[in-house]
């Protein structure tokens, strides 16, 4: 089972979070994810456990829980087809158009001077 952890201290380390959920079963792997650009926690992470009955107990234990002086929220995570959010499409395409040198239309934003 992949369980989402949400509103996790900063300083909360991937080994943390593996040492809490392991009290109530079988950890296969537990990561705080990470700011590539600042390399600082975003304040989540996932844990994944082997069996879903212990997965659970995790999630009805650990809700609303405090960890490091903050209350975390924890729940089933969501795989990412379900999540909201809309758009997508091309993530380089940004869109807009217009305006530039246009020769033909006499130059800069089609006015000519």
């Amino acid at each position: 089972m992949n369980i989402f952890v949400a509103n996790l201290d900063y300083s909360v380390a991937s080994e943390d979070l593996q040492a809490t959920f392991e009290q109530f079963g079988e950890v296969t792997s537990a990561k705080v994810i990470m700011d590539r650009d600042t390399g600082r926690s975003k304040g989540f992470g996932f844990v994944e456990m082997a069996n879903d009955d212990e997965g659970y107990e995790a999630i009805n234990a650990l809700n609303e829980s405090e960890i490091e002086g903050r209350t975390i929220v924890v729940k089933k995570a969501r795989p990412r087809e379900e999540r909201g959010g809309g758009g997508g499409g091309n993530r380089f395409n940004r869109g807009g158009g217009g305006g530039g040198f246009n020769r033909d239309r006499g130059g800069y934003n089609n006015r000519r001077y």
